[in-house]
């Protein structure tokens, strides 16, 4: 068997009834893996009780149909099947019994079922009692007798609880003819159960006994297939050699003489090591595990496994010898004996192992565990002579934009080439690597002088700013970057690398491009946004959130066309914090799911309240549009609302279809079918591609009010880029809505663009519900125009 690893220990010295039966352990044998072996046989059972099972089942159901109500009948076929149900659950938990040890509560759980089983058959022997006469209860055992010899038949292995089967059963078909005739039945009945239980054990003990000797012989089996299997392995990769007392090589074998490429005649009485020496032999310059293997030969000592560095036919080779010295009748030494194998492919995948454990396969560069390594001799070094180290890790500005937009492929190239421009700024003193993601690290082995990482960090920031050509893509990506001091920021390594990690923070939070230092005042940073995020966890059932409208007009009768709701947070603990601040920590913390759902189901609960021609847009995060209970919770929102589909419309932008787009645009055009429509917002901010628009019926195209503002002061790319987006987006019945118009120079320009709607502070900036609520009373012709016109 596969698990049984000695038969010897197996192999109890006796086999006693109550082992067998299960109700004991002896010391002696492990009975736990016999247990094994024996309820392993279960499974393969299971189909062959159930058909016994239904078999007398069914002759059951014959001899009482009629007599008892079909109610009872089908009661206890109900019962039956749950039973057998049960067991066979029971049986397939134990079908791989033999390959581990059973538990007493997998015995018991067993036993439990039988007694189950047991119990459901005495009723019809009840039934059969009360309703059947003499010849039906005889019949009637008749069918218990088939069922108790089958179960005796399948299921040898297990004698417990088929022992306890047939006494519960024979014990009340007994009882039965005792009580209600022919009493010579009773006789007979408990003499069939006794001689069936005895059987059973007797079956069992032999099962036990067969299945013992045929784990003994698998066994054996297994250690002579090992044994020939390792001969033969062994045989194919070694070679015997032996060398005299010159070290010249004598004897040779046909595995030797093949190994060096050579014919064995012209191998003998050679030098040893001038045939593995090769050019190393006339210029004596042999590399040091060649010497090694020569030192140990002039010393006439034994060596083992020894890792020798060959040269066959000028090709470079591993060996690996072992060798030891002949010593002849007279106790003279003879020379060497010993065994070679050609190792060169196993050292080459432990070196390619070795380089892949410390180097990261995409840039080549040091990887985390060797970053780790240097910074720790790093540390050591400062520490002997009193200097200074210092870990730099760096995180690229925008790399996720790129990668969102444009691909994986396109971000894996960008951080090659970004790997590559670091490597330029190395010298001697420092050693870059790549920590993961889109993060770099820089250890510096002499900081003494501290102006010297601040060089280092501008240096990288400045090269790695600049523009990157990447498969006719020019793309701009930054650099922020943190630093701390050794041994004064840390005195472990991972002390200094966690408070490098804090400076970085504090740079990204500068907004980038920027190189800061360690500072003990970043550790309360750091615990703010960990409260920070412990608060947003919490903000939902507190009711901390809030939604304020911005609305949005028709650019030319400056009738409100709908709402934009925006989130707002008023935390108990922190007071009025950014959207800026908490959105990316909820997206980080994918908090943004259960926070999106409740700003979908608040503004659509709002809107129904407004004039029924008013849309309200919601935007929707990446993170949301992915989640397979999206569409259900948009689906949710509107019915519990009671607003229509189409006075709804979802803004999302272009990064959600590049991590994976096919999700997305099932998930939106499921919602453009319910009657929701759908607007792409910041267009033309990033890496922008017509294709989403061409495959995806946006109803709206929102224009960026950075092109806005340019576009009030003449700048030509602004304008050239509107009209670029305003004829798109007509040509495929699209509207625009231009973003961030906040003066009368800006309305009149993207007017006269032929945006057809506006948002910005000019007219009206982020309102609560009770504002828009007066906003309405207050233009109620506008609505009454609106309405007419539609």
């Amino acid at each position: 068997m596969k698990r049984v690893k000695n038969s010897s220990t197996l192999l109890p010295k006796r086999l006693p009834w109550r082992a067998v039966m299960g109700l004991s352990d002896p010391a002696d044998g492990d009975w736990a893996q016999l247990r094994g072996l024996q309820y392993a046989s279960l499974a393969k059972a299971s189909v062959a009780r159930i058909v016994a099972h239904s078999l007398a089942a069914a002759a059951t159901l014959w001899l009482l149909a009629g007599k008892v109500h079909a109610v009872w009948l089908g009661g206890w076929i109900v019962v039956l099947v749950a039973t057998l149900i049960q067991a066979t659950r029971c049986d397939r938990m134990l079908a791989e019994a033999d390959h581990r040890s059973v538990s007493h509560a997998e015995i018991n759980r067993h036993t439990s079922s039988a007694i189950g089983s047991a119990l459901v058959w005495v009723v019809p022997l009840a039934l059969s009692n009360r309703y059947l006469d003499a010849g039906g209860r005889v019949e009637m055992w008749s069918v218990m007798a088939m069922l108790l010899a089958s179960s005796m038949i399948a299921l040898p292995a297990v004698p417990l609880g088929t022992f306890l089967f047939s006494a519960i059963v024979g014990g009340a078909a007994a009882a039965g003819f005792a009580l209600y005739g022919p009493l010579e039945m009773a006789a007979i009945c408990a003499g069939f159960c006794a001689t069936l239980m005895i059987g059973t054990l007797i079956g069992a003990r032999n099962y036990l006994i067969t299945k013992i000797a045929e784990a003994g012989v698998a066994e054996t089996n297994e250690v002579v297939s090992l044994l020939l299997r390792e001969f033969e392995e062994e045989g194919e990769a070694d070679w015997l050699w032996q060398i005299d007392t010159s070290r010249r090589v004598r004897a040779v074998s046909p595995r030797f003489a093949f190994a060096l490429s050579m014919d064995p005649a012209s191998i003998d009485g050679k030098p040893f090591i001038q045939l593995i020496a090769g050019e190393a032999w006339d210029t004596g310059q042999f590399p040091s595990s060649l010497h090694d293997l020569a030192e140990r030969l002039k010393r006439r000592e034994s060596f083992s496994n020894l890792l020798v560095r060959v040269t066959i036919n000028g090709t470079l080779r591993w060996w690996e010898l072992s060798g030891t010295p002949k010593i002849d009748e007279n106790g003279t030494f003879d020379g060497f004996r010993g065994v070679g194998s050609d190792v060169t492919e196993q050292r080459e995948s432990s070196d390619k192992i070795a380089y892949l454990a410390r180097y990261d396969t995409l840039t080549g560069l040091p990887n985390r565990m060797m970053l780790t390594e240097a910074m720790g001799e790093a540390m050591r070094y400062a520490e002997q002579w009193r200097t200074r180290c210092a870990f730099l890790m760096i995180d690229l500005d925008r790399f996720k934009s790129v990668n969102d937009t444009l691909g994986h492929l396109i971000g894996d190239q960008l951080l090659a080439r970004v790997s590559a421009r670091l490597k330029e700024q190395i010298t001697e003193n420092e050693l870059c690597g790549r920590l993961g993601g889109d993060e770099f690290a820089i250890v510096i082995r002499d900081a003494s002088d501290l102006g010297r990482v601040e060089q280092v960090a501008q240096r990288v920031i400045e090269r790695l700013s600049q523009p990157y050509e990447v498969d006719h893509h020019t793309l701009y990506v930054g650099a922020s970057v943190g630093s701390a001091i050794g041994p004064r920021d840390g005195s472990t390594v991972e002390t200094l690398m966690r408070n490098a990690d804090l400076a970085l923070y504090r740079s990204k939070d500068e907004g980038g491009g920027v190189h800061f230092n360690y500072e003990p005042a970043l550790h309360a940073h750091a615990e703010e946004r960990r409260k920070l995020e412990f608060s947003l966890r919490r903000a939902l059932e507190r009711n901390e959130f809030v939604l304020y409208y911005q609305p949005v007009v028709d650019a030319t009768s400056e009738v409100m066309v709908s709402f934009e709701a925006l989130i707002r947070w008023q935390s108990e603990e922190h007071g009025f914090v950014s959207p800026a601040k908490f959105i990316p920590l909820a997206e980080d913390t994918r908090l943004i799911v259960p926070i999106g759902e409740w700003v979908l189901r608040e503004a659509c609960r709002q809107a129904a309240l407004w004039p029924s021609h008013l849309r309200v847009a919601v935007n929707i995060s990446g993170e949301q549009l992915l989640d397979s209970n999206f569409i259900a919770s948009v689906v949710g929102a509107l019915s519990h609302s009671g607003m229509q589909a189409n006075r709804l419309e979802l803004e999302v932008t272009e990064s959600i279809f590049v991590r994976d787009a096919a999700q997305a645009r099932s998930a939106l055009e499921q919602v453009m079918a319910l009657g929701c429509s759908v607007a792409l917002d910041d267009f033309g901010t990033g890496y922008s591609s017509l294709g989403y628009i061409r495959n995806l019926r946006f109803s709206t195209i929102k224009v960026d009010r950075s092109f806005v503002q340019g576009a009030a002061v003449g700048n030509p790319e602004s304008l050239a880029i509107i009209r670029a987006v305003v004829a798109m987006a007509d040509s495929l019945e699209m509207s625009t809505t231009a973003e961030g118009v906040e003066n009368e120079a800006e309305l009149a320009i993207v007017r006269q663009l032929g945006c057809k709607k506006i948002q910005g502070y000019y007219f009206g900036r982020p309102m609560s519900v009770g504002d828009c609520d007066k906003l309405l009373l207050r233009v109620p012709s506008q609505y009454s125009q609106r309405g007419d016109a539609a």
